[in-house]
């Protein structure tokens, strides 16, 4: 048995001594992993468990949809909105915690109108490592079982693990909340949420897998991964793009030549070459 193997093992038998659980599931890996472990070891005592806001693509809660079915776990949907709240609104460096907040609170609710004692996210090893984490002491003050975390199961692992259920989202980007677009201290809006949306829907029809579009109060600064950079030196993909996210609502159209990096609007990442993933966690893990 090798050690990722045995780690899966551990954490299925965990889950397995659990009258039930409801997973908080974006449809990304971490969280799609968890939700693939609880279903072997609980089968419909398991709950996948999405929370839709301005703040989640529709794209994205599209896949978490087709995802759920893939493993064949019930999948419910709640809603609420973040921006009820004027902590999150004001978009400060603690953006995250409360956002993770709310969002696991509508896990605990569910689960609590469900009958269910345990909620569990998508929180893996490496976490805890990468930087300031704000959404992390959500998961801590609420009790948040994080089984992935629990037995030290690295990224790469968890993605050895998807693999090994079979999931479509095995080699999947990682997907921030459509705030971590939005730099800090710059308000967090309906409008800017929408225009962010609609323009990475965009990027997404040219076909490109790893990009943000920033939204630097209506000017758009487009970021793709360094590899995919070439085919966005275009004048087809300049005049195009300008002539779409201009009927979107930005001023202006800008593409960052450093190419995509994790927290590149988040204060912390000025002056360390904009490296810092802690502006980025996966929605909903």
């Amino acid at each position: 048995m090798t050690t990722v193997e045995a780690k899966l093992e551990a954490a299925r038998e965990d889950l397995a001594t659990r009258d039930g659980v409801v997973i908080a599931f974006s449809g990304g890996v971490d969280s799609s992993a968890v939700a693939a472990l609880a279903h072997d070891a609980l089968g419909e005592d398991a709950i996948a468990c999405t929370a839709r806001s301005e703040t989640l693509p529709e794209a994205e809660l599209e896949d978490a949809k087709a995802v759920a079915e893939e493993i064949g776990i019930r999948h419910e949907i709640v809603s609420f909105s973040e921006l009820e709240s004027d902590a999150f609104v004001e978009n400060d460096d603690d953006r995250c915690y409360h956002c993770r907040t709310m969002r696991l609170g509508e896990m605990l609710e569910t689960a609590r109108d469900l009958g269910v004692g345990t909620v569990c996210d998508g929180t893996n090893a490496d976490d805890p490592g990468a930087g300031h984490r704000p959404g992390l002491q959500a998961v801590e003050e609420l009790d948040v079982h994080s089984p992935l975390l629990t037995h030290d199961i690295s990224k790469d692992e968890v993605r050895e693990i998807a693999a090994h259920y079979g999931l479509s989202v095995a080699d999947k980007p990682s997907m921030a909340c459509l705030s971590s677009r939005i730099p800090t201290g710059l308000e967090v809006t309906e409008e800017r949420l929408t225009r962010v949306e609609q323009a990475e829907a965009v990027l997404r029809q040219w076909g490109f897998e790893q990009f943000r579009v920033r939204d630097h109060d209506g000017l758009a600064r487009i970021e793709v991964s360094p590899d995919e950079l070439e085919r966005a030196l275009t004048r087809e993909f300049a005049e195009t793009v300008r002539e779409e996210l201009s009927q979107i609502g930005f001023d202006h159209v800008t593409l960052d030549l450093h190419g995509y990096r994790t927290g590149s609007v988040s204060p912390a990442a000025e002056g360390s070459g904009g490296n810092n993933a802690s502006a980025e966690s996966e929605i909903g893990e």
